[in-house]
């Protein structure tokens, strides 16, 4: 009987061996609806793939998706879509590959949007925001002391239970080896999105994601990179936003929109439509006219209490110094003034890029304040110490970091006394700062 045990003790673990052999990374959550989430996997190869799920509130009432398959077009990657949700529920799911049951050690689940409008106050929710994962790769990464660390800084993530995590550029980092090919440009895209540290943050919180100029093409690249709709399929393979530019073929850059609450969140492509920053003659953009005209006509006709701009480089910091708007200066102060004269209130931009985390704020006259919070970085090389001597006229004392660091905001609060909660946390989750903006402090 012992013997038989063991056996079947065995049997049971090559087949759990053999299925989670087959996953490559994943599964991620990406957008919920109030009818229908979609869950991103990678797989090693093509295999026959489908998420079974039930709200927790009644676990036998269980569903299942359709059947999908993938190819090495796509890199083995899925997007299962979930069609048969009901509103403000958590759901646990479980994948399974050909047709056995993936065994993952940590939670999967998400939650559908809840139908609160004009029954009660907006539910209170999490955003994690942060920017700039470089993940080593011996072999092709730069010699001397390597540029990535610190992994542990998702699993200090994934304790803080964020309902949504935007993903705010260089979420990958293609080098050398990697842009000139669609075969680096994927296997780059895989190599950064299976470390193990990040698994159960993709498997339980709502991801979101822009692109900058290194999960773009190489660095400080701009509309001229000539495998740009290369990285742009990448782009969307590999991430599950609602949607990636506009029009019904989406084949113009990966600019969009979602909404959470009583928040809206406008996620821009800084890369695609950027003329080159040093170019002298003709009009410089680094949003193009289609996207600027979109990002205008969305803020304009958004109810959300909260509109948080997210993008890849710095908007108000004063010193046009790297990734600022400022190196687009008739741009940026268009963007603003139409900001103004719209009278579009509850504007935020979310930040990335600069490698260290500070807040920038530009008061306006007859009308409130327009702040800025970059964020930066996950796990790549940190800035030098000198930023923290840039001439930012507009920085918010106390707000500057040069360490590996991650953002929460929390928006909390009934309608009278909405409000939203910065907090800066280190590597290991510990606080490093924050600062509390009510609704009518951006009214």
């Amino acid at each position: 009987m012992r013997h038989f045990i063991l056996f079947v003790f065995l049997f049971i673990s090559f087949i759990i061996s053999a299925q989670n052999n087959l996953l490559q990374s994943g599964p991620m959550v990406g957008y919920c609806e109030m009818k229908e989430a979609v869950i991103w996997l990678q797989t090693k190869e093509n295999v026959p793939a489908k998420i079974e799920y039930f709200a927790t509130e009644n676990p036998t009432a269980v569903f299942y998706s359709e059947t999908y398959t993938s190819a090495k077009e796509v890199g083995f990657t899925y997007h299962i879509i979930l069609d048969k949700l009901a509103p403000g529920k958590k759901y646990n799911y479980n994948l399974y590959l050909n047709n056995k049951k993936v065994v993952l050690p940590y939670e999967t689940s998400f939650s559908s949007k809840k139908l609160w409008q004009w029954r009660e106050d907006a539910p209170d929710f999490t955003v994690a925001f942060g920017s700039c994962m470089y993940i080593n790769e011996t072999a092709l990464d730069r010699p001397g002391k390597p540029y990535g660390s610190g992994y542990s800084i998702f699993e200090s993530l994934t304790k803080k239970n964020p309902d949504i995590m935007i993903w705010g550029g260089d979420n990958t980092y293609l080098r050398e080896a990697d842009w000139d090919s669609k075969t680096g440009i994927y296997q780059r895209n895989t190599h950064s999105r299976s470390i193990k540290e990040l698994q159960p943050l993709l498997a339980k919180t709502q991801n979101f994601a822009i692109w900058d100029d290194h999960d773009y093409g190489p660095n400080d690249s701009d509309r001229s990179f000539y495998n740009k709709h290369i990285t742009q399929k990448a782009f969307k393979d590999f991430w599950a936003n609602k949607s990636y530019g506009i029009g019904t073929a989406q084949t113009e850059g990966v600019f969009s929109t979602f909404n959470w609450g009583d928040a809206q969140f406008f996620l821009l492509d800084d890369r695609f439509f950027r003329s080159p920053q040093d170019r002298i003659t003709g009009t410089k953009t680094m949003l193009g006219t289609t996207q600027f005209e979109w990002l205008i006509d969305a803020l304009s006709s958004s109810i959300a209490s909260f509109k948080i701009i997210v993008i890849g480089g710095q908007v108000i910091n004063s010193v046009p110094d790297s990734e600022n708007y400022g190196h687009y200066p008739e741009e940026k102060e268009k963007l603003l003034k139409e900001i103004t004269d719209n009278k579009i209130k509850g504007v935020f931009f979310l930040t990335g890029d600069r490698h260290f985390a500070e807040m920038s704020m530009l008061p306006r006259e007859g009308t409130y304040p327009i702040y800025d919070w970059t964020v930066s970085p996950f796990t790549a090389g940190l800035i030098s110490e000198k930023a923290l001597k840039e001439d930012n006229k507009y920085k918010v004392k106390g707000s500057a970091f040069i360490q590996h660091n991650f953002s929460i905001i929390s928006f909390f609060g009934n309608k009278e006394n909405r409000q939203m909660k910065l907090t800066l946390f280190d590597i290991n989750g510990n606080e490093l700062w924050n600062k509390v903006i009510l609704k009518k402090e951006l009214e």
